[in-house]
C-alpha cells in the first residue's frame, strides 16, 4: 500500500459533517496528508422525470453552487482550529455539480487521493431509494481505500467484546 499523502472527504454541511471532518482531520494529521473537502450540488437533471420545475433550473443551480462555495469557505474558516490542532497543514474545499457519487469518484481519481473518508449516511427516505447510497457506490467503485464513518453511532468506550 502506498503512503497516504492526500485524503478526500465529501461533506454536506449537516451537523453530522462535523463528526466526519473531525475524523478526517485526525487521520490527515496523523499521516501529514493534505485534506480535500468536497461538496456536490446534486444536478437537477437527475430529477427531471419526477417533476416540472416552477423556475429556471440553470439559474437555481447557479445560485445553489454559489451559495455552496460561500458555505465551503465559511466551513473551512470556522474549523481552522480543528485542522491546526489535528496537525493538518493543507485543507482545500471544492464544490462540484452532478451525480454525487460520480463526482466524488472523479475528483478522487483526478487528485490521485490515497484515501476517501466519508459518512455512511447522507440521503434519507425516498431519495435514498431512488438514487441509492452514495457511500455504497463509492466503496464499491473507488480506486483507493474508503473509510466510512456512521455519524449516528456513539463512540465506543473501552474494549468491545
Amino acid at each position: 500500500m502506498q503512503a497516504i499523502q492526500s485524503i478526500l472527504t465529501p461533506i454536506d454541511f449537516s451537523d453530522n459533517a462535523g463528526k466526519i471532518v473531525k475524523a478526517a482531520a485526525y487521520v490527515a494529521g496523523t499521516f501529514k496528508a493534505e485534506l480535500h473537502l468536497v461538496f456536490v450540488v446534486q444536478s437537477f437533471e437527475d430529477y427531471s422525470g419526477f417533476f416540472v420545475p416552477p423556475i429556471s433550473l440553470p439559474n437555481m443551480e447557479e445560485e445553489l453552487f454559489a451559495s455552496a462555495e460561500q458555505q465551503m469557505e465559511s466551513y473551512i474558516e470556522e474549523n481552522k482550529t480543528l485542522f491546526a490542532d489535528a496537525g493538518v497543514s493543507s485543507v482545500t474545499g471544492k464544490v462540484l455539480t452532478g451525480d454525487v457519487a460520480e463526482e466524488i469518484l472523479t475528483f478522487a481519481a483526478k487528485k490521485k487521493v490515497e484515501l476517501i473518508i466519508m459518512g455512511t449516511h447522507g440521503y434519507k427516505g425516498l431519495e435514498r431509494i431512488m438514487f441509492g447510497s452514495v457511500a455504497d457506490k463509492v466503496v464499491k467503485t473507488a480506486c483507493c481505500p474508503v473509510m466510512t464513518i456512521n455519524p449516528y453511532r456513539e463512540e465506543c468506550e473501552g474494549n468491545v467484546t
